[in-house]
């Protein structure tokens, strides 16, 4: 099994970029960065791809809707250890 990114990740890159992004353009800037075949985990999902892991973002109220797309709503990004192997096992 490949290695895969933690979502913290693409917030903490949405971040340092400091601007919105749209769906579209979020796609692109993760593909970018990560590879187009990049594969995502958060606390509760695993093996997801670029959409499934912006879809999951969303559903969780991760990002703060603006005119120009969106931004990372800070006050919702959990704190715990990121660190785990590919494997799964924390």
């Amino acid at each position: 099994m490949s290695e895969q990114i933690h979502g913290h990740e693409v917030l903490n890159m949405m971040i340092a970029s400091k601007r919105a992004y749209t769906r579209e353009a979020l796609v692109d800037a993760i593909e970018d960065r990560f590879g187009a075949t990049a594969r995502f985990y958060t606390c509760s999902s695993e093996q997801m791809t670029t959409q499934e892991l912006i879809d999951f973002l969303v559903e969780r109220s991760k990002f703060s809707e603006t005119p120009e797309g969106w931004t990372v709503n800070v006050g919702e990004i959990c704190d715990h250890d990121e660190t785990r192997d590919s494997s799964g096992d924390e």
